[in-house]
């Protein structure tokens, strides 16, 4: 016999007999299996964002890609998962998160058997824009469960086990990456690193149907489609021309698309507003950036974010092409960045409740070393760079980054009301999401364009010297932060 999900009694009204009852946040506890199921689901897209960057010099052999199509498969999923992940969001505060989560993770398993099994090039980019629009529907179910169905010291460690897995999921994905090209099991090659979704997926929606309870806003507000399709013309007019220009050639769509961002930008925030004050309940409700946790959490992530997405593209095609090492060589030198972020977020929670918010400065203070080690490194050994060379460096950049990521996620959720916790997830996730396509966007462009002229050993130093930036960056905004997390 199966075990339900565990209920606490409700003092609410009695369900209608004319309709279906319907399950309220506070009636509903999430469970030890129930939150390693969710965290499973949260892990799996941050997995699959960046498992292919080792990928992508034997998925170019295979298929004959080229460098376009291969940036369109990191892209492609990139964008359909930052455009969707409000939406996603608001149909899990509809229509139950429970069920948006079991539907996001079969969706996510199929389209990942898609990726894998694809034969072309154009049909691997169609799967991933798939693959990302299923993981939208998933990943904000995981932080709106956890706002409702968790209160308490149990909510401040749930959100602490979140950031953890977010950090972790985004390091391991390129180690995993590594070890399944180079395994090649039963001659899969890069197929491997989307095939072994499945089987997770599968055990993910027998975990869920098990332990994770439903829960849903008691006032569910409409889809918003002219903020919908809004928020999707802006990040896509932003991301596409930055992430396909220099491959592309930047031709003139790319600038015409960048001349847009603004305007469309402009347009969404007018549109949302207008909904407010007419009492609709908008898409992005302008009434969540009065939160000053939410405001200001979201303006650390989006540095922290950029330069973190960067460096995982950057260091993966460094290590391959500079340096000639094997995937599996190449993903297993940021083993000990992703122990680093481990041992980090296990020490955070206690840390909090003495230091608040200075954590992330002193994380930042810790990353800034770690970057600047790795510079100096990169300019004094390159060429003859070996992964033990790298090993303080990358370490005391992921313990700075353990340090920064889990407290950041609490303080932007922690004054989110509980019926506006997939929205708010929704918006947190997308900016986090969105932060991390720039980062491969901009931090790529920037590494790409400087090797064609000055060499890549050269150009990973001025690419280490941006992230840096926006480490320090980081730090200087963390002082604005409240000191006391809830």
């Amino acid at each position: 016999m199966s075990a339900s999900p565990r209920k606490t009694p409700t003092t609410g009204p009695a369900p209608s007999a004319a309709g279906p009852s319907v399950v309220h946040d506070h009636g509903s506890v999430l469970g030890a299996l129930g939150l390693f199921t969710v965290l499973l689901g949260a892990a799996l897209p941050l997995i699959d964002f960046f498992i292919v960057n080792v990928a992508l010099p034997t998925i170019d052999r295979d298929l004959a890609a080229g460098p376009a199509l291969l940036e369109l498969v990191v892209a492609g999923y990139g964008l359909a998962y930052a455009v969707l992940l409000v939406l996603g969001g608001r149909l899990g505060d509809t229509f139950g998160r429970r069920r948006l989560f079991l539907v996001g993770m079969a969706a996510f398993g199929l389209t990942s058997l898609a990726c894998g099994l694809a034969p072309s090039a154009w049909t691997l980019v169609g799967a991933r824009v798939a693959q990302g629009a299923a993981a939208a529907l998933m990943l904000p179910q995981v932080l709106a469960t956890i706002q409702s169905a968790t209160a308490g010291p149990r909510r401040a460690k749930a959100l602490s086990l979140y950031g953890a897995t977010a950090g972790l999921a985004m390091v391991a994905g390129q180690i995993l990456g590594g070890v399944l090209v180079a395994a090649d099991i039963a001659g899969s090659g890069w197929r491997a690193i989307f095939l072994v979704n499945v089987p997770v997926a599968l055990v993910g929606l027998f975990l869920a149907l098990r332990s994770v309870p439903e829960t849903r806003s008691q006032e569910p507000a409409p889809v918003d489609v002219p903020g919908t399709a809004l928020l999707a013309v802006t990040l896509v007019t932003l991301l596409a021309p930055l992430t396909e220009g220099r491959a592309a050639g930047w031709p003139l769509w790319t600038w015409v698309s960048l001349a847009a961002f603004p305007v469309a930008a402009y347009a969404f925030l007018w549109v949302e507003r207008r909904a407010d004050r007419a009492g609709r309940t908008p898409l992005v409700p302008p009434s969540l950036f009065a939160l000053v946790t939410l405001r200001r959490g979201l303006a650390l992530l989006v540095p922290f974010g950029i330069g973190f997405g960067g460096f995982m593209f950057v260091i993966a095609v460094a290590l391959q092409q500079g340096l000639r090492m094997g995937a599996i060589t190449a993903g297993m030198a940021l083993v000990p960045m992703a122990l680093a972020f481990f041992a980090a977020s296990l020490a955070g929670p206690r840390l909090i409740r003495r230091y608040g918010s200075l954590l992330v400065t002193a994380g930042a203070a810790v990353q800034a070393v770690g970057v600047a080690l790795l510079v100096f490194t990169v300019w004094h050994d390159w060429p003859a760079l070996t992964t033990l060379d790298l090993l303080p460096g990358v370490a005391l950049a992921g313990l700075g980054q353990g340090f920064q990521l889990p407290v950041i996620i609490r303080i932007v959720l922690s004054e989110i009301p509980a019926e506006r916790a997939g929205v708010g997830g929704g918006v947190m996730v997308t900016a986090q999401q969105s932060a991390l396509a720039l980062g491969v966007a901009t931090m790529g462009s920037l590494f790409l364009s400087l090797t064609t002229s000055m060499g890549m050993g050269d150009a990973l130093t001025i690419t280490l010297l941006a992230q840096l930036g926006l480490v320090v960056l980081t730090g200087l905004l963390s002082l604005r932060l409240p000191r006391a997390i809830g």
